[in-house]
């Protein structure tokens, strides 16, 4: 069970790492396509059915870009597909909420004193709810609705306000704010899964065939791509999210993840409108900068008790009936409770880190694989170990964690 905890932090660390990568692939190369799509110019030079073109310099060398809206009237021998980073990305983060909120569900996903659920049940809840976003989403966009930019706009964001309000019933504040995020990325995966690639495939199968491809095709994919590149900016905030409690573990949880879907769109407008070449909306970014203290301020509120810190997962009365737990929770209480406890003592210290809290013996147990690793294996806590931790003390718990999860 040891080389077990070690081997999961570290296939943790992997798939994380693995997520970022891809997430900075398919966000690089979504950031770029925007821009260039709004600054494309129109010449007298363009070639039959163009609809634009860019000169671009990077690395020393000069790029000549042009743009169809449908297809050009000849296929080209090689085509760059923009796909993999967009499925790359949502594997990796499935994976990952895999082996962190559903494997350790009863510590990050379950909230015994907002929902009782069995492990499975929640699980069921969080894959249905993603799945459920994406159903409502392209169903909007299919129906007439689809076709007004602004009643889209406020129905979509409707509901991603009431799904912010809804996680906080179901699951711990970081869940909630994670899922969040995953409902967000579903859609946008989605929307380059289900919607822009089989669009631009029809229209590649046209060409093959000799047919015009219909102009509708291009138009649905680039109204999702808009989507994407608008909700960009929340969905990194949300996968951060979790590193900060004050974002999650607050009353008003939900009301920051929603002010955080207007804050993206206004920066994501100000840029978008930049690359256009039609002005520098600087308002944009006082009013985002507004609601960034508005959201630092609503985060100063009542804090949230997580439910696993008072109320023991089922897993974790193995590790409180070790002989060894007497003087695992003196240590911790000692040497990490000043810190991690609803009201920390240690100057500077707000907020528990990570909002884990190890001030009482049933909070301690139900986090003996975080004290084990970040204590025991390893010295990162306490950070510079400035309360003196001792080797044996160290030693203690390895020996509790190894002892408790034999069982």
């Amino acid at each position: 069970m040891t080389d077990y905890a070690i081997f999961w932090e570290w296939l943790s660390f992997a798939v994380r790492w693995t997520h970022v990568i891809t997430a900075i692939a398919w966000i690089g190369s979504s950031f770029y396509f925007i821009a260039l799509d709004l600054g494309l110019r129109k010449t007298p030079s363009l070639p039959p059915l163009a609809h634009g073109e860019e000169w671009q310099v990077h690395g020393g060398g000069f790029y000549h870009i042009q743009k169809y809206l449908v297809a050009p009237d000849f296929l080209p021998e090689h085509l760059t597909w923009f796909k993999w980073e967009s499925y790359a990305t949502w594997l990796s983060g499935f994976s990952l909420l895999v082996v962190v909120y559903y494997v350790g569900a009863d510590l990050y996903l379950i909230d015994r004193n907002v929902l009782d659920v069995p492990q499975w049940g929640a699980i069921l809840i969080s894959m249905a709810s993603i799945g459920l976003g994406w159903l409502l989403y392209d169903t909007l966009c299919k129906s007439p609705l689809g076709n007004s930019t602004y009643g889209l706009m406020g129905v979509l964001f409707a509901i991603l306000v009431a799904m912010a309000w809804g996680y906080t019933q179901l699951f711990t504040g970081r869940a909630a704010m994670l899922h969040m995020g995953a409902f967000t990325a579903t859609i946008m995966s989605a929307n380059v899964f289900m919607i822009i690639i089989p669009n631009q495939k029809i229209v590649v199968a046209d060409l093959k065939a000799g047919r015009v491809p219909d102009a509708k095709y291009g138009k649905i994919a680039k109204q999702r791509s808009l989507h994407n590149n608008y909700l960009t900016l929340p969905v990194i905030f949300f996968m951060l999210s979790s590193h900060y409690p004050l974002a999650f573990a607050t009353e008003w949880n939900w009301l920051i993840a929603a002010l955080i879907f207007l804050e993206g769109v206004l920066i994501r407008h100000f840029f978008n409108t930049r690359h256009a070449r039609k002005g520098n909306p600087y308002w944009t970014w006082a009013f985002a900068i507004s609601i960034f203290f508005l959201i630092a301020w609503l985060s100063s509120g009542p804090k949230l008790a997580g439910g696993a810190d008072t109320v023991a997962a089922p897993s974790s009365q193995a590790f409180m009936d070790s002989p060894h737990f007497d003087a695992v929770a003196d240590t911790v209480l000692s040497r990490c409770s000043m810190c991690h406890t609803a009201e920390p003592v240690w100057e500077g210290v707000w907020q528990a880190p990570k909002n884990v809290i190890l001030d009482n013996p049933v909070a301690i147990a139900n986090h003996a694989e975080q004290v084990a690793i970040q204590a025991g294996y390893s010295h990162a806590m306490p950070p510079g170990n400035v309360t003196e931790m001792t080797d044996d003390e160290r030693a203690v718990l390895v020996a509790w964690y190894r002892e408790g999860s034999s069982r």
